[in-house]
């Protein structure tokens, strides 16, 4: 199997396990699977916070710690962006997540999903901010 239909193969079949995980969990739990919301109710009052929020962050972390043991080269990284940079990114990703009302897995996965307005609108800006910013940051040299 060449590399081009290896990767095009399993981007499908991640993609295919993230509908299927949100489409559970908002028919098991009625809920959206909106990490930046399941990690705030953490955070917020962790001892307020339910079982299967713990369960949702525990699951998230076994499964990089897995990916790790099992294919650490699926975790290389060659960027040679800062620390401080890409604290500050994060911290920028964590406003905007606030402002926006949710993440890009809530808005684009569960709430287009969904055909709720809200989410489209912001999915498209979402993808439209990052077109401009990687394309402004292209010209300026940084990448």
């Amino acid at each position: 199997m060449n590399a081009q239909f290896s990767m095009w193969l399993w981007s499908a079949l991640g993609g295919l396990l993230i509908g299927v995980a949100a489409s559970l969990m908002l028919v098991m739990n009625g809920r959206v699977t909106g990490i930046s919301g399941i990690i705030y109710g953490i955070l917020k009052n962790p001892r307020k916070a339910s079982a299967w929020q713990w369960s949702f962050l525990g699951g998230l972390l076994s499964g990089g710690v897995f990916l790790l043991l099992c294919w650490p080269e699926t975790l290389q990284s060659t960027l040679k962006t800062p620390y401080l940079t890409l604290i500050i990114a994060g911290l920028l990703v964590g406003f905007g997540t606030r402002l926006g009302g949710g993440c890009t897995s809530g808005h684009g996965v569960c709430g287009v999903s969904r055909l709720s307005l809200r989410s489209l609108v912001a999915t498209v800006l979402f993808v439209l901010a990052g077109i401009i910013t990687a394309t402004f940051i292209r010209k300026l040299g940084f990448l």
